[in-house]
């Protein structure tokens, strides 16, 4: 047997060695897989897995559909190629239908023309790296273990997604792989079943799934053949967004047979549940948002996570606070939900936030400690960075360049714009096959009519080695991620460097008195960009990140109350997307997606919450939000003060010292969250004092939307018991008030306050001692030293005997009078 064994593996060297090099390719095949087969296939009834059970993969059903699909793969490969030419090295039957086979690329071009087959992907071989974020947070070590490990954290609680849906079938919401989810007899939600599957979108781990739609219907808006009347996502967002909160631990993030690392929601036990009321093409109306929200409280959700928000502050009322839309945040947190919102991506500009409540906590986004860049070599000896998530041209190998305008078929097509290789029928393949295509970043990238995964299917079906995207031209605010690409690809973003590929590209590329290229001299290599560089620079603010400070009213009046609140990773975040998603073109689909915005940032702060909210069940919003606030950081991983991405005079970016106005009270630190020592807590009655303190709002409006009266006051808004301080117009001296409860053992705190020397500040207690369980006032008084017009920025820090610190930002604008 070990002698057939052996000839067998000669034969099948011997033939790899005719047909090219072998490598291996990650087969999908078209049917379902056992996790997802619903019936249809005579003598073989459905082993798709429901909403109460798990996969029992013993069983005659699961084993018999197995069977039949490991044969189809093996009919397959007999059917296409001799015995010896291949190798097959696994058969995937229960959560994907396909096969890893060892083959030639030739072999690998004829499963790609072969209609039983989806797609075939090329494998490499890398080490894994986690995506990313639960380990920049600390959560696997300092976390997760605390409630009991990874496959607990977030037990029992809900996380309620105001988005576009869900794609039910994504791995990060199955449920087959973890223990089985009892039922919540405190949830009380209903889940709609798919119109054409006729399959429910519940599964234990997503526990309710519904849609809202009547005012886009209304409007003429809806179209159902591409927005789904149901909770199906058709955008990507919603997805993204739940398995970045609530997503399962330990998926793999593969595309074009590459593994990303590993994907996990911040708390990968809680249960997810949907609201659909956000759209591919026209985004939402506040009716369906408002009663996506109504509903999700009746529901009995724990945590709201809210990636929407107005596109400028609502002129319909005299405040940014009351409004149908915050009024009904605010009657969400009055019934113990935890609100968390996007603060919005209109940075790196002052008063560009969209979210203004004080019960709502506010996210902003920052960028974590994982780059990706990569480097184009030319034949002269230069070495151009850029970015491209690809894998390397051959090592020690060079290979001919040639311009996408040169390798035209015929002239006329110019007007497709053959440089933004977007139509590989108009390139000449001869030309293209075997060479590095290269290509122009017109703006028909920004604006989403040309997308990279298009340049790299141009290139891929031309049989180009790799492409270069040159920019030649970039608007100011233009922003550049790498994308994930199957073939060695990279993007030249700095305009200087695509300068000197033109130009060694026109010197080395001699041409005919007519312009048409004799002979194509230059050369290049393309290097690996699947791996990241990690910094310790980080986290910064990110660019696009909105920034305070605060306002009160649609005439952009300075508000007394610092947002946003706090600071999460929302760069280039791996996770879920779904299929049918549009919302991003070089995803179109893919099973998940790198997405950045403040969209991302919020979730990581709902997952959060869910882990303070299973540690301590009965804490209030405002005392969840106080925990994260008053324990995050503003200094990065080395130690210095948080930086900010901002723009140069020249509008290049740079990175200048960061402020409460860009990060609120600083970056999360979930570790310390859960033992925060002391909170700040707040309730609806609190929240109704701060707008009837406010100046300029109508008392009236107030009673409108809370239905009560002002008789509630605590002299001035910026007395809401808020872990922060913000007075945006000083006179001589304010004093401030504060009270904090002890949820910890008894303590000693010692109170220093300091701040820039335009205003003066003072605590007052220095120290207290606090009883379990106990409350305690203390004053900070603030006094204008001079007039400088610019907001001060300073801090109160306390430091207790047992090692608890707690700290909140104070920002404050001095004025004579």
């Amino acid at each position: 047997m070990r002698v057939v064994e052996f000839w067998c593996t000669i034969l099948v060297l011997f033939a790899l060695l005719i047909n090219g090099k072998a490598e291996v390719y990650i087969v999908t095949m078209v049917g379902e897989p056992v996790i997802s087969y619903t019936g249809g296939i005579p003598g073989f009834e459905a082993t798709a897995v429901k909403s109460d059970e798990t996969l029992d993969a013993t069983s005659q059903l699961v084993t018999s559909y197995a069977q039949h699909l490991e044969q189809k793969h093996d009919i397959l490969l007999d059917s296409l190629f001799d015995r010896g030419t291949y190798k097959k090295l696994y058969s995937y039957k229960h959560l994907i239908n396909g096969f890893a086979v060892h083959i030639s690329p030739d072999q690998a071009e004829t499963l790609r023309r072969t209609t039983d087959v989806k797609s075939v992907e090329r494998d490499w071989k890398v080490r894994r790296l986690t995506t990313h974020t639960p380990q920049f947070l600390g959560l696997p070590t300092g976390v997760w273990p605390t409630g009991g490990g990874f496959d607990r954290a977030g037990e029992d609680i809900i996380i309620g997604f105001v988005d576009s849906g869900i794609f039910p079938r994504h791995p990060s919401f199955g449920s087959h792989n973890a223990d089985p989810y009892g039922p919540l007899p405190k949830y009380r939600g209903k889940c709609e079943v798919d119109p054409d599957t006729k399959r429910e979108f519940c599964n234990g781990k997503i526990i309710g799934a519904q849609h809202f739609a009547e005012a886009a219907i209304a409007a003429g808006a809806f179209n159902p053949s591409i927005d789904f009347a149901s909770p199906m996502d058709g955008d990507g967002h919603g997805s993204h967004t739940a398995a970045i909160a609530a997503g399962n631990n330990g998926i793999p993030v593969r595309i074009h047979g590459h593994e990303f690392g590993k994907a996990s929601g911040m708390a990968p036990r809680a249960r997810i549940a949907v609201y659909k009321a956000l759209y591919r093409l026209f985004g939402g109306f506040i009716a369906d948002v408002v009663a996506a929200i109504d509903q999700a409280v009746h529901d009995g959700v724990d945590i709201l996570s809210l990636s929407v928000g107005p596109n400028s502050p609502p002129a319909t009322t005299a405040t940014t606070y009351l409004n149908p839309f915050d009024a009904t945040l605010l009657g969400a947190v009055k019934a113990g939900v935890f609100v968390v919102q996007a603060a919005g991506n209109g940075g790196p500009f002052p008063k560009t936030l969209v979210s203004y409540s004080p019960w709502i906590t506010s996210v902003a986004a920052a960028i974590d400690d994982r780059r990706y860049k990569n480097h184009l070599f030319l034949g002269n000896g230069k070495i151009l960075p850029g970015i491209g998530l690809s894998p390397c041209t051959h090592p020690n190998q060079t290979y001919t360049l040639v311009a996408a305008n040169d390798v035209l078929l015929d002239s006329s097509v110019m007007k497709y714009s053959p440089s933004d290789c977007q139509r590989p029928e108009v390139l000449n393949k001869n030309l293209v096959e075997g060479n590095i295509l290269l290509c122009g970043y017109s703006f028909n990238f920004v604006v989403g009519t040309a997308s990279i995964k298009k340049v790299s299917e141009t290139a891929k079906s031309l049989g180009a080695i790799g492409f270069v995207l040159a920019v030649e031209n970039v608007s100011p605010g233009t922003k550049f991620d790498p994308v994930p690409v199957g073939i060695p690809g990279i993007l030249i973003t700095d305009v200087t460097k695509s300068m000197d590929l033109i130009d060694y590209y026109n010197t080395s590329t001699p041409r005919d008195w007519t312009g048409r290229v004799k002979s194509f001299n230059g050369t290049g290599s393309i290097g690996n960009g699947l791996e990241p560089i990690l910094h310790k620079s980080a986290p910064q603010v990110a660019l696009f990140s909105a920034r305070g400070p605060n306002i009160k009213d649609f005439r952009f009046q300075d508000a007394d109350l610092l947002k946003p609140d706090i600071l999460a990773p929302g760069s280039l975040i791996w996770a879920a997307w779904s299929p049918n998603g549009t919302d991003e073109p070089n995803y179109v689909g893919e099973g998940f997606a790198m997405m950045s915005g403040t969209s991302m940032a919020a979730p990581h702060i709902a997952g959060i919450a869910a882990l303070v909210k299973q540690k301590h069940p009965h804490w209030s919003p405002a005392a969840i939000k106080s925990a994260l606030m008053t324990t995050s950081t503003n200094l990065d991983r080395a130690g210095r003060p948080l930086q900010a991405q901002q723009y140069s005079e020249t509008e290049a970016m740079k990175l200048v010292m960061a402020t409460p106005f860009d990060y609120g009270s600083g970056h999360v630190n979930p570790r310390a969250a859960l033992d925060p020592g002391l909170i700040f807590d707040a309730g609806y009655e609190d929240y109704l004092g701060f707008l009837c303190t406010t100046p300029g709002i109508d008392v009236h409006e107030i009673r409108n939307y809370t239905n009560t009266p002002c008789n509630y006051s605590m002299g001035h808004p910026w007395n809401l018991n808020t872990p922060s301080i913000t007075v945006s117009h000083l006179v001589k001296t304010q004093t401030v008030t504060r009270r904090v409860t002890n949820v910890a053992e008894e303590e000693t705190y010692v109170i220093t306050a300091r701040m820039q020397p335009a205003v003066a500040i003072e605590a007052n207690p220095p120290a207290m001692t606090l009883r379990p369980g106990a409350s305690r006032k203390f004053t900070v008084s603030l006094t204008v030293r001079s007039v400088t017009g610019t907001y001060s920025f300073g801090e109160i820090l306390m430091k207790g005997s047992r090692g608890h610190k707690v700290r909140i930002p104070v920002v404050a604008m001095g004025y004579w009078r």
